[in-house]
């Protein structure tokens, strides 16, 4: 009780201070005005929810689920490939407004050769959006994802073999759901590291599921489907970018929700080893067991800068995540939690109800809307950089409903998240 009563009094102090900077700030209904084109973008400042111009010399890394996924294969790029997709739009117009240098879009259907990338900024990106300065993005990296991929096996053991739930990721068709890093920087194509097809039984003290009706331990999947089955639902990335003398890299994933299984927690378990990859992955000694989809091995050099970016579909306290699963990440030794937050997150969370008032967490770590009785909005998409980073800014996109902007808080059911970071600390 002491937790909720706690949050129940920050919530009701951030929705008058909410208020409060909405009437100082932007009024409802007014409409942003357009930055100059050769400057710093102050069309959307903190009162409407967007970030500020990053400092001089800094770098914006930015996640986002943008649910730009489809039910039918091509039927992204059909959408795109017009200027008129009023997802599309939003999308695009969140990206103007918070200007991240550097962005993960999850939930980007996965077309061979980049076609839809390249629709999305043309078509998108670099026309206004609602009065938003166009945005380019001259670097992109896309690579083939496990969702809907077919596995030939009964996987979800249902007795039939075949469709979303028996693909080596949950998806209607290959691609499905996939994902796409656009950069204002350039990334070192020979330096990438995919780990798509890295196997789930190869990681060291794996979480396999077990089949609750038997007595043998972990043996859900049979042999056979072990030797097939990977880690990643999706991918998981590692892309040098390259920001002055030394690169950042990108680490980028998405994990399956851990929901959505049975007793055996198959989903659930899976969710919890894709997040402690990018643990072991960044902690000198505990990465050696990573082999990728190139034929190198081991985990990242000690001492590299990184940012781990994506929808980790776990949040912290909350939710249907394996216990331990986000912590694991967040209590890294090498990297830092910049604790983004909104003022939007704490005003739906009141407004909305339901689960929320039971959550532990508080509500102004949210970045996805999620259903009102169970789960609740929950705090499930991070930006982490390495200690050997400066964040000197970090934020939720999540206007409050004062704001002429949050008509963009129905783009998706999560919100961008951002960090400012300088580079490698001497």
């Amino acid at each position: 009780m002491g937790i909720r009563s706690n949050r129940a009094g920050i919530g009701v102090a951030a929705i008058l201070g909410a208020v409060a900077i909405s009437i100082g700030g932007v009024p409802a209904g007014a409409t942003a005005s357009t930055a100059p084109a050769d400057g710093p973008d102050i069309s959307t400042m903190g009162a409407d929810g967007a970030a500020r111009a990053a400092l001089p010399g800094a770098t914006r890394f930015a996640t986002f689920n943008a649910s730009l996924n489809r039910q039918t294969e091509g039927g992204l790029l059909a959408d795109l490939s017009t200027p008129d997709d009023p997802q599309a739009a939003q999308i695009a117009e969140v990206l103007q407004r918070n200007r991240p240098d550097v962005v993960l879009l999850n939930e980007f259907d996965h077309v061979e050769g980049g076609a839809a990338v390249t629709a999305f900024q043309q078509n998108y990106l670099s026309v206004s959006q609602q009065g938003a300065r166009p945005i380019e993005y001259p670097y992109s990296f896309i690579a083939p994802v496990n969702t809907g991929v077919p596995s030939g096996l009964d996987l979800n053991r249902d007795g039939e073999v075949g469709g979303p739930d028996d693909a080596l990721g949950f998806g209607e068709f290959p691609g499905q759901y996939g994902m796409v890093v656009l950069s204002r920087h350039p990334i070192d194509l020979d330096g990438v590291r995919t780990f798509q097809n890295f196997r789930w039984q190869d990681m060291p003290g794996a979480l396999l599921p077990d089949d609750v009706d038997t007595p043998e331990p972990a043996d859900w999947y049979s042999p056979e489907a072990l030797d097939l089955l990977p880690l990643s639902s999706k991918s998981h990335w590692d892309l040098p970018i390259r920001i002055g003398s030394e690169p950042v890299h990108f680490l980028v994933s998405h994990p399956t929700p851990p929901a959505f299984d049975g007793p055996e927690g198959r989903n659930r378990l899976r969710n919890h080893d894709e997040i402690r990859f990018w643990a072991d992955y960044v902690t000198p000694g505990r990465g050696d067991y990573a082999y990728d989809d190139q034929g190198g091995r081991g985990g990242l050099a000690d001492g590299a800068a990184f940012v781990i970016a994506g929808d980790q579909n776990a949040d912290p306290m909350d939710g249907d995540g394996e216990p331990g699963a986000i912590a694991r990440l967040l209590n890294t030794p090498t990297l830092i939690d910049p604790w983004p937050g909104s003022l939007g997150a704490i005003r739906a969370a009141w407004d909305q109800g339901g689960a929320n008032r039971e959550h532990r967490g508080l509500s102004w770590f949210d970045t996805a809307d999620f259903n009102d009785e169970s789960p609740g909005n929950l705090r499930v998409d991070y930006v982490l950089p390495s200690r050997q980073l400066i964040p000197v800014g970090s934020g939720v996109f999540w206007p409050i409903p004062e704001s002429a902007l949050s008509r963009l808080n129905s783009a998706s059911d999560h919100h961008l998240v951002w960090v400012d970071v300088f580079g490698k600390r001497r």
